[in-house]
């Protein structure tokens, strides 16, 4: 495998790096969303990567793994929800968002493919 820290898979940082795209995007959101829409789609989307890391050092339990793969694909399409609402509130424009959207689709993909070829990521 040649990978030895979550920091080196690809689905790692590409969830990183869309994480703090909606971090920037996010700074421009009206004030009375702070606490709502701001937190929401922030924290979803920066489940994804820390669940990334306790799936990585859960990988001697197949199981284990797996499940900590499924939070983060919940919290990728809990982040696709979250642009909907940007784009239909008005605070995102929807070329950002569905850049973003897609983004996640993609990240949702690696996930899967990780859930279900699972035995190649554990630890024997």
């Amino acid at each position: 495998m040649g990978i030895r820290r979550h920091t080196e898979l690809d689905v790692y940082k590409r969830s990183f790096e869309a994480a703090m795209l909606i971090y920037n995007m996010t700074k421009s959101f009206p004030q009375e969303e702070r606490y709502s829409l701001v937190d929401q789609i922030r924290r979803s989307s920066r489940s994804v990567s820390a669940n990334l890391a306790e799936a990585w050092r859960k990988r001697r339990y197949e199981a284990a793994f797996i499940a900590k793969l499924s939070d983060c694909e919940s919290e990728a399409a809990e982040t696709q929800v979250w642009l909907q609402f940007s784009v239909e509130c008005g605070y995102a424009s929807r070329e950002n968002a569905k850049a973003l959207y897609s983004e996640y689709d993609e990240l949702i993909a690696m996930l899967v493919h990780m859930i279900n070829h699972a035995a190649d990521w554990t630890i024997k």
